[in-house]
Formats: structure tokens, C-alpha cells, sequence
């Protein structure tokens, strides 16, 4: 049995996940609407692989006696600067998201809960990775620029991201 403060705690990052998800479709449908197609894919993976993200806390909290309970999802931003700022703004997402994690686990140590512990730990190494492909984007956009060749160049290699590359284990 889940002690009320993990369960709670496991509900709101399940709607943090969800609005992930949602902040990543936003940014896509920003992307398809600038005829950028590849970053588009890139987010709408992204978006799937939250709501991979939202099952697995969904079954967890239900494998260990708890309770599901979803709340209001927030409304994403809809309009960015430029694919910089919007690479920019999902990386500070993701770093939101490591903290909300590392939260979650220290106080699955705290209440001396191995098993969330080790559920957790998925997580926290799935987080290193999403930090270092946004950051590793981040960093290519600001080398090439976020316009002419530069751009069509990354946009074209965000096409090729597909939904099992890097969503392995989920």
C-alpha cells in the first residue's frame, strides 16, 4: 500500500505528464503551422512519449493499491519565437520535469518506499536522456541558426525521428 503522500505526489505527476504532452503537441502544431514538418514529428513523438509516461504511472499507482485521480491539464503556450526559443523552452521544461522527479524520489526515501524508489529510477535515467537530446538540438540550432539552410537541415534530420527510437523500455 502506497503511503497518501506518494499517492498523492504519483497523481500530480501524472498531470504534469499530461501536460507535457500537451505542451509537446502545442509546439508541434506550432512547427506544422511554420511548415516545419520534421521538428512537428519530432514534438508529436515527444507528446506520445509522455503519454507513455502517463501509463506508466497510471498502472503503477494502481499495481500498488492506489488511486488514479486527474485533475484540469493547464493550457500549453501556443506561439513561439522561432524554433531556438522553442527547443530552449522544452529543454527548461524537461529540466522542470527532472526536478519534479528527483522530488518524487526523495520522498519515496524519505517514507522508506523501495519499490516507488525503483519504479522511479526508470525515470530518473529516461530524464538524463530527454535533457541531452533537447539540449543536444539546442545546441546544433544555435551553431547553424534558426533560419535558411541551417534550419532546413535540422528540420529534415527531426523527420527522420521515429516513435521506437527512443522510447525503448516504455
Amino acid at each position: 500500500m502506497l503511503a497518501k503522500e506518494i499517492e498523492k505526489e504519483l497523481n500530480v505527476q501524472i498531470n504534469k505528464e499530461l501536460y507535457s504532452a500537451y505542451y509537446y503537441v502545442a509546439m508541434a502544431a506550432w512547427a506544422e503551422n511554420k511548415s516545419l514538418n520534421g521538428v512537428a514529428n519530432f514534438f508529436k513523438i515527444q507528446a506520445q512519449e509522455e503519454m507513455a509516461h502517463v501509463q506508466k504511472f497510471y498502472h503503477y499507482l494502481n499495481e500498488r493499491g492506489g488511486r488514479v485521480i486527474l485533475e484540469a491539464i493547464d493550457k500549453p503556450p501556443v506561439e513561439y519565437k522561432d524554433v531556438e526559443d522553442i527547443f530552449a523552452l522544452a529543454l527548461k521544461h524537461e529540466q522542470y520535469v527532472t526536478q519534479r522527479i528527483h522530488g518524487l524520489v526523495d520522498l519515496a526515501i524519505k517514507e522508506n518506499d523501495h519499490a516507488t524508489k525503483t519504479f522511479l529510477d526508470w525515470f530518473v535515467t529516461e530524464q538524463v536522456e530527454e535533457e541531452a537530446s533537447m539540449d543536444d538540438i539546442l545546441q546544433k540550432i544555435k551553431m547553424i541558426g534558426a533560419s535558411g539552410h541551417g534550419l532546413f537541415m535540422i528540420d529534415t534530420q527531426l523527420a527522420q525521428k521515429s516513435a521506437g527510437a527512443s522510447a525503448e523500455g516504455e
